[in-house]
């Protein structure tokens, strides 16, 4: 089997996007992820969690921030540079507009890698070996593979976004499972 280039799969899943994805289908995709989620062993024993601020194409994570903010600690990446710096997020009112348009904190650098033992992942394809398709700049790759101890790894995607195959390299992290919204 021929598999897309990676440009190739990025040009295809955003045409998806653009045909599937509506404000009224996003919001339904965000419960039914975060209800997948939630059922984790892994995401419900985790102290300390690193998910997402999504971006308007990505499932989002609001719900979760919201939901765990108090009960857990929360990190979110921060892209400093051509690296992701963690940051504890404290709620929404602690958010800027950082790098790509994305909302990160503005608080202190999570310095304790090794607690973060569950790390949820977003990405423009999965497939079912846990392959993960990123937007090219490699941040996510570079940070997963220089953390101390290894978290449980959980893609996160819309279900029109688990493909067959994702083309991957030997410096590609693999995910030790893929939640999907469910919802095509």
């Amino acid at each position: 089997m021929l598999l897309p280039s990676k440009q190739q799969l990025r040009a295809a899943i955003k045409a998806l996007k653009k045909a599937r994805l509506s404000p009224g289908y996003r919001a339904e995709a965000a419960l039914s992820l975060m209800q997948t989620v939630e059922r984790y062993p892994a995401f419900a024993a985790a102290n300390t969690v690193m998910l997402y601020h999504a971006l308007p194409d990505e499932p989002d994570t609001h719900g979760l921030l919201e939901k765990y903010a108090a009960s857990k600690t929360i990190v979110l990446p921060c892209v400093e540079g051509d690296d992701i710096v963690p940051r504890v997020y404290r709620g929404e009112q602690d958010l800027r507009i950082g790098a790509y348009g994305i909302a990160e904190p503005i608080g202190p650098v999570f310095e304790d890698l090794p607690a973060i033992s569950f790390i949820l992942v977003p990405g423009v394809a999965f497939d079912a070996a846990g392959h993960r398709l990123g937007r090219g700049k490699g941040y996510y790759d570079r940070f997963l593979s220089a953390l101390p101890a290894r978290p449980f790894l959980l893609g996160a995607c819309f279900a029109w976004q688990q493909v067959p195959a994702v083309p991957f390299e030997p410096h590609d992290i693999i995910m030790d499972a893929v939640a999907s919204t469910g919802l095509y």
